[in-house]
């Protein structure tokens, strides 16, 4: 079979510094029990990988922040994620005098500064950014009655602001075209806006390299988690901008091997918190596969 192995591919610098602070950890000396506030990053994979050494992974994709930190009642360690986390729940994990590790992404970091910077110059922010993630979670924190998230044409209309200074900007790891055209339409509302894109260079990067694809492949693979946003993103990008059919896939086994029978070239790409040995898997098995010969057909993990 031909692969075209798009790139880039594997851990975006935000995940790699986010496991780097945890492995140095020292387990012995840190307060314990370890809590991570919600998944670290968005695969779990790597949050199964935690859990094996002993850390406790707070997880509800139907509770915020705070209320998964209102399940701790003793003292102990407490982890905050890639995504970052809230100014008010900072606050209550400190009145409750747990010991904090904060593993936020630096481009997290620098969109949050921006936003305060220009709060500080009495402006509303329009934040196009997805609803219940964790990332717009922390960012609306700073301030619910000045940042108002946008995810349609419709929240948009609905936005009650309180000054004529508007700064539009985003979610580090929406898409770059949901995001191109919520701020068209907000421009059309409110010509005068400011703007300033925060979308992440590895999102934007995958991105374009998925969208660039060329027009002879029959099938793009996306190896990634269902709850990363993401690597969700690249799969849309691929059948609405390359015109190509694709699937996210967590693992090789995930694969459809009618559906690959029928094939003859495929892609593959993954999401910025992917391990790299689950994609090399997809990529490996792709490679040695033949639809003529049965003994190429078995997946393994």
């Amino acid at each position: 079979m031909n692969i075209v192995k798009l790139k880039p591919r594997g851990y975006c610098h935000g995940v790699v510094d986010a496991l780097k602070a945890i492995r140095k950890i020292d387990q012995t000396t840190v307060e314990k029990p370890i809590y991570i506030l919600g998944m670290l990053v968005h695969n779990k994979e790597v949050n199964q990988e935690l859990k094996q050494k002993g850390m406790i992974v707070l997880d509800d994709q139907g509770k915020t922040r705070m209320d998964l930190l209102n399940q701790i009642k003793g003292k102990g360690t407490l982890i905050l994620t890639a995504h970052g986390t809230g100014p008010s729940v900072i606050k209550k994990a400190k009145e409750k005098g747990l010991h904090i590790i904060d593993t936020t992404c630096s481009d997290v970091s620098k969109t949050k500064d921006l936003i305060l910077d220009y709060l500080n110059q009495d402006y509303d922010i329009l934040y196009i950014g997805k609803d219940r993630h964790p990332e717009s979670e922390a960012i609306l924190d700073l301030n619910p009655n000045r940042i108002h998230l946008i995810s349609s044409k419709e929240d948009i209309k609905n936005a009650s602001l309180k000054s004529d200074k508007i700064l539009v900007t985003n979610q580090t790891t929406m898409s770059f075209y949901n995001v191109f055209y919520l701020t068209e339409e907000i421009k059309r509302q409110y010509p005068n806006v400011q703007t300033v894109d925060e979308l992440c260079d590895a999102t934007r990067v995958r991105q374009e390299a998925v969208a660039n694809q060329a027009s002879d492949i029959d099938f793009c693979f996306v190896v990634g988690d269902r709850l990363s946003n993401n690597s969700n993103n690249l799969v849309k990008i691929s059948e609405e901008k390359a015109n190509i059919k694709a699937k996210l896939i967590e693992h090789v086994k995930d694969i459809d091997l009618t559906h690959l029978k029928t094939l003859k070239k495929v892609s593959v790409t993954s999401g910025a918190s992917t391990p790299t040995y689950l994609t090399n898997q997809v990529i490996q098995y792709l490679e040695q596969f033949d639809k003529n010969d049965p003994k190429t057909w078995k997946k393994y993990t």
